[in-house]
């Protein structure tokens, strides 16, 4: 009896104590909390009824929200480029008998608004008929043969493809670049009169914002890892993401995206492979990083300006093989991805490479949306120019790696070189982009012949800095400490964009926020870990599936503009928060490594069974809190490092007990959502620059080649002209927050610049394009002129400018792979690489500038030749091809 009454008493207090666990929150803010057993938001919980089943009540706020009044824009060729950023129409839509007509002429703002009592919806399955008048346009084409946009652009009358409307409010989208994906929003004009018309289904009823009310496991998960805490609702999510995991497997054993993103794509598999997908399923790991290789170099997914080199992250996939290898220590898959990463790499060293900074060109890594992260005025040759965060912290790491590839494969000479390649990233990393004022790295170096900082935070970038051990101890706390984080996590950038909707902009991606994550370990900050752990279970719990982004002020999956449920990076973080920051498993080519980082809030046993490395299964146990481990034993033995050898098979026990030391004090940057204020746009006439006023700009900031020339609180300054000089101006509002600097104003006099007509040198081509200088222009390819010489005389030594008008009519500004690529030699000695990115599909009337390459000449007699060589070719391989018009050559300095 005495017996039975001492269990009872001990059931009863384990009783009591569980339930005052689940009352005790494990994470608590302002905006949710997490407990053992649930996740909870204002009215929303979500709540794990078992390690596989959970439900939530979640519903989006703006699910039931559809405002009458609603901003829309118009563009012609899937542009932004009706009016000025920041001038939109506006129309309270009143529909008659389910249905009402909006009249706007193209170019002039349009506004319709009226009071409406809050929250009161339109209508559902409202019939908006949109009639625009393009008649001034139109009349324009056939007068002149062209029509001159709001910036001064020239629209010819053969590059007219099409007008679209753009806007707020679903079908509506604020992508421009897209808008020619959707059909429904091209206007037309059936009838030839000039007005273009589309009628729009406006809050179409559909279940887009909903999510599900209760997740079962539905598939066997017991193959991969088995994983148990003290905290049931961590456990639901895990197993959550596992079956996510299997589902995200396509029926030819290569990954699938997200739930909307079909196919293969280098950096969204790579980024999952290095987190999880290397150790959980490495055949489909390795099949999938096989389907981005062509001709033994890694294929850049389509992109800006037709993907490579003006997006250059591709590079990527060489941390996830040799995450792989570290995982299977296959010989053969280290000698295959060694050819595929050195031929990438030296590729990359002659056409991004700027040996002036150390650092690397090309667009940030994964933010790949232009205008979403980059100024509106920066062209594909613009982003490409760029010289961005996390794009070198990749691009560093990898060198890094080949130099260890190449050492494992005995070839020590060049495992040497790629390690001094690879200081001299580092090191341009720290010395250009490190901002000391602020305690973290800024976004990218900007511009065009001259570059200036972007003093944005990128996530990413920031993240990786720390975890590749770019950033020395002492950066890495403070970037942590520093970069600001928001309610809901670390947002892409920080601040954001003005009038850019969320999608990099204003949001988080969990999968970011768990390199984050590891990024807070190695810095050893507690504080932001959990942070971290709580910003990717909240809406993995409240919406029963890892979706792809959430908007960063709300939280809410709803708002982005594209979003995708199971997406494969974002499970994969999931995943990696347990097996690489709680229990700290780090591959190494010959062992595996246990550094555990468990912040107290999650103290506790937990299990991890059926781990498989190599040829062992392991079955590991973990209790306690902390970073420090205490004892770790195998099989029962205690041994002195927390490690095993590749060479262990069969199965075995680990248990691992952590030593329950207090974490330091630590601190984070949490932060209101905040936006800059917009781009200022600038003009130069008579020797004046003058620019629009910003609304809530305090004063402006004025840069001289890239530095800063003057503060002023006017918005025109007097200059004189001289040799090649660039201006730029910033905005600055009340608390000292700048805007992006606008596009560069060039200001030179007549006799430091030159002009050469291209079709001087080479064959004239007989298209018959529109809008060229001179009397003609010349058609480079892989087969025309793929070799053509300027022959020029110096007089003056120094520094110049070269840039080329050019045109590239095969593919749009945002995506596809056809960008043309010639590498510049100066006398026969490589200068530099031009890259011609495409400018609109078809559009070949539409010339624009090259990048620019900086170029020292002596006085006399030098041949500047354009070539096509090895290194030149693109992603798609066949089509390389551009039009030449003509090439400026300006003098900067001695």
């Amino acid at each position: 009896m005495r017996l039975l009454l001492t269990q009872i008493i001990a059931f009863s207090c384990l009783s009591v104590t569980c339930m005052a666990q689940q009352r005790q929150p494990v994470y608590q803010s302002k905006t949710f909390s997490i407990f053992s057993n649930e996740v909870r938001q204002g009215n929303y919980k979500a709540t794990a009824l078992s390690s596989t089943s959970v439900t939530s009540d979640y519903r989006s706020p703006d699910a039931d929200r559809y405002t009458p009044t609603l901003s829309f824009k118009f563009s012609i060729n899937s542009r932004d480029n009706e009016m000025v950023s920041g001038n939109d129409h506006h129309v309270t839509l009143q529909p008659v008998n389910g249905e009402c007509v909006t009249n706007v002429q193209f170019g002039k703002q349009y506004t319709g608004t009226r009071p409406t009592v809050p929250g009161v919806n339109l209508p559902s399955n409202t019939r908006w008929t949109i009639r625009l008048d393009m008649r001034e346009v139109i009349k324009a084409f056939n007068e002149k043969g062209f029509y001159i946009l709001y910036n001064g652009e020239r629209l010819d009358k053969a590059d007219f493809k099409g007008v679209y409307i753009a806007g707020s409010a679903a079908p509506l989208i604020w992508d421009f670049n897209n808008l020619r994906n959707h059909p429904e929003l091209e206007l037309k004009d059936p009838d030839g009169d000039g007005i273009y018309e589309t009628t729009l289904v406006m809050n179409k009823q559909s279940d887009e914002k909903h999510t599900a009310a209760e997740w079962k496991l539905s598939r066997d998960i017991t193959a991969f890892p088995q994983y148990k805490s003290d905290y049931p609702i961590l456990d639901a999510l895990y197993n959550l993401a596992t079956e996510e995991m299997i589902k995200a497997v396509e029926p030819d054993s290569t990954f699938r995206t997200g739930k909307e993103w079909a196919g293969v794509w280098t950096r969204d598999i790579s980024y999952s492979i290095i987190l999880s997908m290397a150790h959980l399923q490495p055949w489909v790991a390795e099949y999938s990083l096989l389907r981005k290789v062509k001709n033994d170099r890694i294929i850049q997914d389509t992109g800006t300006g037709g993907a490579y080199p003006a997006s250059s992250d591709r590079i990527v996939w060489a941390i996830a093989a040799w995450e792989l290898y570290k995982v299977t220590g296959d010989r053969e898959w280290l000698q295959q991805a060694y050819k595929i990463v050195r031929n990438s790499v030296e590729d990359d060293l002659k056409n991004i490479y700027d040996p002036a900074t150390g650092l690397m060109r090309g667009e940030s890594s994964f933010l790949d949306w232009r205008e979403q992260t980059y100024p509106r005025w920066m062209q594909p040759a613009d982003i490409y120019e760029s010289e961005n965060l996390g794009t070198n912290a990749v691009h560093y790491q990898v060198i890094k790696i080949l130099s260890q590839m190449a050492s494992l494969l005995n070839d020590p000479a060049t495992a040497t070189k790629y390690e001094q390649i690879a200081a001299k990233i580092k090191q341009g990393i720290n010395s250009h982009l490190w901002m000391a004022d602020k305690g973290y790295y800024g976004q990218y170096l900007y511009g065009r012949n001259f570059r200036s900082l972007s003093p944005r935070a990128e996530a990413l970038g920031e993240a990786l800095c720390v975890w590749f051990g770019i950033a020395d101890e002492k950066q890495q706390k403070s970037i942590v400490e520093n970069v600001p984080v928001m309610d809901y996590g670390i947002s892409c950038i920080y601040p954001q964009i003005p009038d850019i909707p969320p999608y990099h902009n204003n949001a988080v991606w969990p999968f970011v926020e768990t390199y984050w994550g590891l990024a807070s370990a190695k810095a050893g900050n507690e504080r932001s870990v959990l942070e971290a752990i709580a910003a990717v279970y909240r809406p993995a719990a409240l919406f029963l599936t890892n979706k792809e982004n959430l908007v960063a002020s709300t939280g809410d999956f709803a708002g982005t503009q594209i979003n995708s449920s199971n997406m494969l990076w974002s499970l994969s973080g999931n995943l990696a928060l347990v097996h690489k920051i709680l229990f700290g498993i780090e591959f190494k080519t010959d062992s595996l490594l246990f550094h555990p980082f468990v912040p107290k809030a999650l103290q506790g046993a937990r299990s991890l069974n059926g781990f498989k490395y190599r040829n062992a299964t392991l079955n590991i146990e973990m209790t306690g809190f902390g970073n420090v481990i205490r004892s770790f034993e195998l099989d029962g033995k205690l041994i002195s490092a927390a490690a095993i050898p590749a060479s262990l098979s069969g199965t075995h026990s680990i248990r691992i007990v952590l030593n329950n030391t207090a974490f330091p004090a630590s601190a984070i940057n949490k932060q209101p959502n905040y936006i800059t204020p917009e781009t200022p746009i600038v003009k130069y006439i008579n020797g004046h620059l003058s620019w629009n006023k910003i609304g809530n700009a305090k004063s402006y900031i004025v840069l001289k080649n890239g530095k800063k020339y003057l503060n002023t609180t006017a918005n025109k300054l007097k200059v004189s002209s001289g040799t090649l000089t660039e201006y730029q101006v910033m905005a600055v509002d009340l608390n000292g927050v700048s805007s992006f600097a606008s596009e560069p104003v060039t200001v030179i006099a007549k006799q430091w610049q030159r002009t050469f007509e291209m079709e001087e040198f080479a064959p004239k081509a007989s298209y018959d394009y529109k809008n060229y200088r001179g009397s003609g222009f010349v058609e480079i390819s892989k087969t025309a002129n793929r070799s053509i010489t300027i022959p020029v005389e110096i007089d003056v030594p120094g520094t110049y400018s070269v840039a080329i008008r050019y045109a590239n009519g095969n593919g749009p500004v945002n995506t596809e792979n056809k960008c043309a690529i010639r590498t510049f030699n100066v006398d026969g000695t490589f200068a530099g690489t031009i890259i011609l990115p495409q400018r609109g599909t078809n559009e070949w009337s539409n010339w624009g500038e090259t990048n620019s390459i900086l170029i020292k000449l002596t006085k006399g007699h030098h041949l500047l030749t354009l070539a096509f060589e090895p290194q030149n070719e693109n992603m798609n391989g066949d089509i390389n091809q551009a039009m030449l018009d003509s090439m400026s050559l300006c003098y900067l300095h001695p």
